[in-house]
């Protein structure tokens, strides 16, 4: 039971950790320290999660790199000209356009914010404004912040909670008393024990006007007159003043909790005792504003081709303009304080089928200055991310059913077969890329995954002609696809 507990202890700071390297996601790189990122190092970590794509790549490492050699730039007054080259990708849905960036922001450990550009309106029109992104962003980055805090703390917090449920278990009883109790804590022996603990109440939000109610009042209006974000402001400040005791701190009450449950709420408590809310908005508005990327998906869904008549549209070419001043430089209203954007990486992608790049504003093309197209994706490519990714499809698959106790293969004509199936679906009918892989191993594996409960201990071989048996009536809905008008 001891080695059991021990082992759990271990699986947990893991975790833990690799949170922490992933921005609050599971970290699937291994920890890379900041002047270990090198372009070629940031091109080989890009290259064991996705396929080809070489020049968007190297595009993202080395706009990465220049971030790190920026911040050690002589002399210091030096750091203020030097402006991120924001990237512009062009290609088809599917190929690894956003998959690029989203590793890229975690290998990094920066702020990052993925946002689709056709849920943005022009200013004055219903609808979210472009400045919210930076907001969104700094959002992010407190989280971030207090992850990384939270790991600088955890020794001290774990021992000051063992503290507090030693103190509730035995009181003050003899030093040796207590040891016993403390190996049986550690050893995980008294998860299930109940304990009379303080634990901090709840938020009351019960009455209270939210930032819509007060979006109306004077002086409630954002970095471009849009209303909610001083109202925003004012909301939680009013919030911290009825949820605070004494002190600042939030009031407590006594609860009857089993050890398990207790020590998730004491350590909460613990780490909002030990962190400054003050240096983590400090820290994170830094963090923000000289490291923050943001990745804009969808940019041609905001452009129109020179074909098209021009029209007054809240959700297209006013959205461009609005989106100017933000990739180039100002200062944006966050209830954190004004947000500066000089820095900021921004990324834009789109697909532009039925636009071109030369269709966006001139101004926002110039502020775009780096393109790179990814190519679509051939059926060679789609074997390949079936079997060289890390965490590819086929291991997903394998690995799930495994805990069914299934041991699931799939032979190497199988995979082709997969591949040649999803290439012909994509030439046929639409073309979304690599997720029409999804499609197509969940209609192989549907019925063994229906049917794995009852078939544990058993091993599994899908073979090119199962393949052919499952997806058969896929081919022939394409065959028929041709004929429908």
């Amino acid at each position: 039971r001891k080695e059991k507990a021990k082992a759990k202890q271990v699986d947990r700071d893991a975790a833990a950790a690799a949170a922490a390297a992933g921005g609050g996601e599971s970290a699937e790189l291994p920890p890379i320290t900041p002047d270990d990122l090198t372009p070629k190092q940031v091109v080989s970590a890009l290259d064991r999660h996705i396929v080809g794509q070489r020049e968007a790549k190297r595009a993202v490492a080395i706009a990465l790199r220049n971030r790190w050699r920026r911040h050690h730039l002589q002399p210091e007054s030096m750091k203020q000209d030097v402006v991120p080259k924001n990237i512009l990708m062009i290609g088809p849905t599917g190929v690894g356009k956003t998959e690029i960036a989203r590793r890229l922001a975690r290998m990094s450990r920066a702020p990052f914010v993925k946002v689709e550009a056709t849920k943005f309106t022009e200013i004055g029109f219903h609808g979210r404004d472009v400045d919210q992104i930076i907001r969104d962003l700094v959002d992010v980055s407190i989280q971030n912040t207090k992850q990384i805090r939270r790991e600088q703390h955890r020794k001290n917090v774990r021992e000051a909670v063992e503290e507090q449920i030693l103190r509730a278990l035995v009181g003050d009883a003899d030093e040796s008393v207590i040891s016993i109790f403390r190996e049986q804590l550690r050893n995980g022996e008294l998860e299930e024990q109940a304990i009379d603990v303080d634990v901090p109440l709840k938020d009351h939000e019960g009455g209270m006007p939210g930032a819509a109610t007060l979006g109306g009042l004077p002086g409630a209006g954002g970095a471009h007159g849009s209303p909610g974000v001083f109202a925003a402001d004012f909301v939680m400040n009013l919030r911290k003043m009825v949820n605070s005791g004494p002190g600042g701190r939030r009031p407590t009450e006594e609860r009857r909790l089993k050890i398990k449950e207790a020590r998730e709420q004491l350590e909460e408590a613990e780490v909002e005792r030990l962190i400054s809310t003050d240096d983590v908005a400090r820290d994170a508005v830094k963090s923000a504003e000289q490291d923050g990327i943001v990745f804009i998906d969808e940019i041609d869904k905001i452009c129109k081709s020179a074909n098209e008549s021009h029209h007054g549209d809240a959700s297209a070419e006013g959205v461009q303009r609005d989106l100017l001043p933000l990739i180039e430089g100002c200062q944006i209203s966050t209830k954190y304080g004004n947000i500066n954007t000089d820095h900021i990486l921004f990324i834009a992608s789109g697909a532009f089928h039925s636009c071109k790049p030369s269709d966006l504003l001139a101004e926002l093309q110039g502020r775009l200055p780096i393109r790179v197209e990814l190519s679509g994706l051939s059926e060679e490519d789609l074997f390949h991310i079936l079997t060289e990714p890390e965490h590819n499809l086929i291991k997903q698959q394998q690995c799930l059913l495994a805990t069914e106790g299934v041991d699931l293969t799939f032979t190497e004509e199988a995979v082709r077969e997969i591949a040649r199936v999803a290439a012909e679906v994509n030439r046929t009918i639409e073309n979304i890329g690599a997720r029409r892989l999804h499609t197509v191993i969940e209609r192989i594996v549907d019925e063994i995954s229906f049917d794995a409960p009852d078939n544990k201990g058993r091993q599994i071989t899908v073979d090119a002609a199962t393949v052919k048996d499952k997806i058969g009536d896929l081919l022939q809905q394409t065959d028929l696809s041709k004929f429908i008008l």
